[in-house]
């Protein structure tokens, strides 16, 4: 039975006309700290309801405004593996459309096996459907940021604009000072918003203003990535990756001859990388996809006689292994690397204030689901920023934003879980170990039901 809802009372959240004239040339609705992917997207799918469109919003970003040659010659370094789900959102609101007319690179299978075994898995679709897609960073920033110049009336971005302190309104506003949160920037501008979005990385100043605990640590690993080109032309709709005991390596598909490398290592290993002449380095990728060196007769014997009993029950539970394309050359100047770790915020909201993407989470790449995660962020705010409209509420009530929050929470802490499990079982060649995950691989791809749920699960 549904309790009947109370009117709140509102005389206290009343701001005398005097305070409120003070403030209201810049007083926003929603204020958006970070001009990333993420945010980016948020102050998009904002402006861009029709339950928001009547708001005033603000995306403010430190940078300069990011243009991108819509038929760069080379390839960027740094990609995203975009899900279905994600691609829906970025469709909502029309940047979808710019992504496909620019490049992209549908991937239509996933092969990840065991440097230290035979074993592997396979995802795959019926008919072959796109699983996802590969897309460089910096075309998504630059559609984002094509689809923001369409919104320029619904809203306001501030380029080259940094955020150097907050005051927080009290809990329960008595009547003193602003109600909104105070935002001063560098220039000395200070503006007013009902809600702030803190959209601003894995070290976020809103996260930390803002008194949220985060859990946080390093991995000591470092990704390498890189651009290759492959050996020959092929439909390249897989992608690949291998656990190696230092860490996973990714090939990703870029088109039909080059493609986007993903090596996470430890940081001497990574300084060895970025130091290798060419071919060096070029070697150094193909062994490490090829190379049986951390193989064992023990563990090699027990994992093929679980597949000839995996083969016998399930004739049509074992997939066909296939071999992933060899590199033959590097792309000029694509080596960089970047630190790794895992974070999370013990809180995602508090009164007027709501965290997204890195702000509130940050995990390994080896599942690539990092910017989806906070594309999903994104999905599930609107949708309770939208309903709050719709019903004439307040946008930075904690009524709602604890709804995002739960929800969010539910979706992400047992993906990060999985992620971060992953990462270290794969991370040791001790045989005890390896036999165990051995066994569990194997018998995972064996079942088609169990793997279209982790598709399910990873494609939100």
């Amino acid at each position: 039975m549904l309790r009947p809802l109370c009117r709140p009372n509102l005389s206290r959240f009343l701001v005398p006309h005097r305070t409120l004239s003070s403030v209201d040339s810049t007083l926003y609705d929603v204020v958006i700290s970070g001009g990333g992917m993420v945010g980016t997207t948020m102050a998009c799918a904002l402006g861009s309801h029709p339950h928001l469109r009547h708001k005033k919003i603000l995306l403010l970003e430190a940078g300069q405004k990011k243009v991108c040659d819509p038929y760069p010659e080379q390839f960027s370094n740094r990609v995203s593996s975009i899900t279905p789900g994600s691609a829906t959102l970025l469709a909502s609101f029309g940047a979808w459309d710019h992504i496909c007319t620019m490049r992209l690179k549908p991937y239509k299978r996933m092969q990840v096996w065991d440097a230290c075994s035979d074993a592997l898995i396979t995802f795959d679709k019926e008919g072959m459907e796109d699983i996802g897609y590969i897309i460089e960073n910096d075309v998504i920033t630059a559609t984002l940021t094509q689809q923001l110049d369409s919104l320029s009336e619904r809203v306001e971005v501030l380029y080259r604009s940094r955020a150097v302190g907050y005051t927080w309104p009290a809990p329960y506003h008595n009547g003193e000072g602003s109600p909104w949160v105070q935002i001063e920037l560098a220039d000395g501008q200070r503006l007013h918003t009902r809600l702030l979005i803190g959209a601003d990385g894995h070290n976020s100043m809103v996260r930390s203003a803002a008194g949220m605990k985060c859990i946080h640590w390093s991995y000591n690993h470092v990704a390498v990535v890189a651009t290759l080109e492959l050996s020959e032309s092929t439909d390249n709709n897989v992608a690949w990756q291998r656990f190696l005991p230092s860490g996973p390596i990714a090939l990703l598909p870029l088109s039909d001859t080059c493609s986007s490398l993903v090596w996470s290592t430890s940081p001497e290993h990574a300084s060895q990388l970025l130091e290798m002449d060419d071919e060096s380095f070029v070697d150094a990728v193909n062994s490490a996809f090829w190379s049986s060196e951390h193989h064992s007769d023990f563990i090699s014997a027990a994992g093929s006689l679980l597949r000839s009993a995996v083969s016998l029950l399930m004739p049509s539970g074992t997939s066909a292994r296939q071999l992933p394309p060899s590199v033959s050359r590097l792309g000029k100047k694509s080596r960089a690397a970047f630190p790794l770790g895992l974070g999370h915020s013990t809180e995602y909201v508090r009164q007027r204030v709501a965290l997204i993407g890195d702000a509130a989470h940050r995990v390994h790449p080896l599942a690539g689901q990092g910017v989806n995660m906070g594309f999903g962020d994104v999905a599930s705010l609107v949708h309770h920023l939208s309903s709050a409209a719709f019903d004439g509420r307040d946008l930075g009530s904690t009524t709602h934003l604890l709804e995002y929050e739960t929800e969010r929470q539910r979706q992400n802490l047992p993906l990060m879980a999985a992620i971060d499990m992953l990462k270290r079982l794969y991370n040791t060649n001790q045989p005890s170990i390896v036999l165990f995950r051995t066994l569990g691989l194997q018998a995972t791809n064996a079942v088609p039901q169990l793997k279209e749920q982790i598709m399910a699960f990873a494609s939100k």
